[in-house]
């Protein structure tokens, strides 16, 4: 009888408990796709000047299929699975020096002086022991560019808890970047900081962007208000690591019209005449988005340094370098391997044997030769040093046109 008992007693004790795991993987299966529905109705809601974008009736544009920003090695499938930040058009960060030259000593009455210096194809790199810690620098135009440069390469974190956030920026430390784009959208930001806070590197020696997601507010007051809550929240996040002021602040997206990108705009002067941070970005604006804040601010506004795109060797519509340069402002990529590797990676590898360099760095290279910089992600410390190691050489002339050629460059974005 007792056995029978004992015998009752545990089959209604595991089907409880059954239950209850049933009723748990429920509930974070039903999270994470409320999760998941609200990061998509960012998304597709975002107005930006992406390509093969179609305006809703809402005046919005769609992102359709664009790959995850700074997604790294996409032919790893640990890694690619991953790399979830900005899926259909999402993430950023910049600077840059010309192949060996660290650009420190612009003359202060060329804005743009960073993008009328002689072409990388044309300057001899430097050796291996002249380049900097997290690779090449460069001078960003006006008066806030960092003394020691700005470092084309930057590590952007990607949609992960803070505890991986907080593994993959000791790597990336380890590795040699200096360079950090931590996103509110990949929602690490405090992991981030508790590793910058955790290392032996002293801060003067970093560059850390934050970002703010302020783009569905509509009006200037709404945009100004929803923008400046960003601004302090990235602050309180940051803070975990004792970061009291941040190098560079990015909007992620520019707001529905020109009220509201001034609204975006007037929040972001406010937190840097606070002292808060240094460099003012953008990313995914168009020529007319840019021109929007000239027009909110006029001729004494504080123009973004840096503009965040996908650019890249199977994406470089005509001009995209060229509006940002009459502007003063250096463009970063935030997508540059993964559509690039899959559609031309046997001709990058057979260009890179001659300098006994992979697909991956001959396609980032092509990237900085065309003076402009990018923003890069991975788990591995070897794709880390990889990524980094981009600035020891430089392709001719003749092999910058055959890699252009591989894409034509399509319309001019208005």
């Amino acid at each position: 009888m007792n056995n029978q008992r004992s015998t009752i007693f545990m089959k209604r004790a595991l089907s409880s408990c059954i239950l209850l795991l049933c009723n748990d993987f429920s509930l974070r299966v039903s999270s994470l796709s409320t999760v998941g529905k609200k990061r998509s109705n960012i998304i597709l809601s975002s107005k930006t000047c992406m390509p093969n974008a179609s305006t809703s009736t809402s005046t919005t544009k769609r992102i359709p299929n664009l790959p995850s920003s700074g997604e790294d090695h996409p032919n790893t499938p640990e890694e690619e699975s991953s790399s979830m930040t900005r899926r259909n058009a999402i993430l950023k960060p910049t600077t840059f020096a010309l192949a060996g030259v660290l650009s420190t000593t612009l003359p202060n009455n060329n804005p743009i002086a960073h993008a009328t210096t002689t072409p990388p194809s044309s300057v001899v790199p430097t050796t291996t022991s002249q380049i900097p810690t997290g690779g090449q620098r460069v001078a960003l135009a006006g008066p806030t560019s960092p003394p020691s440069g700005f470092p084309l390469a930057s590590f952007g974190l990607q949609i992960y808890d803070d505890e991986t956030a907080y593994k993959l920026t000791t790597l990336a430390l380890e590795a040699g970047y200096r360079n950090f784009f931590a996103s509110v959208l990949a929602g690490n930001q405090r992991g981030f900081a508790r590793a910058i806070r955790d290392s032996l590197v002293p801060r003067d020696e970093l560059y850390i962007c934050g970002t703010v997601l302020s783009n569905r507010a509509r009006g200037e007051n709404a945009a100004y208000l929803k923008t400046q809550r960003g601004c302090d929240e990235n602050m309180a996040a940051f803070a975990v690591g004792n970061i009291d002021k941040l190098d560079m602040i990015m909007l992620d997206y520019p707001g529905p019209d020109s009220e509201s990108i001034g609204g975006q705009w007037k929040a972001f002067e406010e937190m840097r005449q606070n002292n808060l941070v240094t460099s003012l970005a953008v990313s995914n604006f168009s020529p007319k988005q840019l021109d929007d804040i000239v027009l909110w601010g006029g001729k004494g506004v504080t123009m973004p340094t840096v503009n965040q795109l996908p650019y890249s060797l199977s994406y470089h519509p005509e001009s995209i370098l060229e509006y940002n340069r009459k502007r003063g402002i250096l463009v970063q990529s935030w997508s540059p391997l993964s559509r690039a590797l899959p559609k031309y990676g046997s001709t990058l590898a057979a260009i890179g044997k001659k300098y006994d360099k992979s697909a991956a760095q001959v396609a980032l290279r092509w990237i900085v030769q065309n003076r402009a910089s990018f923003c890069m992600q991975s788990k591995k410390l070897t794709h880390f040093e990889e990524n980094l190691n981009v600035f020891d050489f430089v392709l001719t002339d003749q092999e910058m046109a055959q890699l252009t050629a591989l894409e034509p460059p399509r319309a001019a974005i208005a």
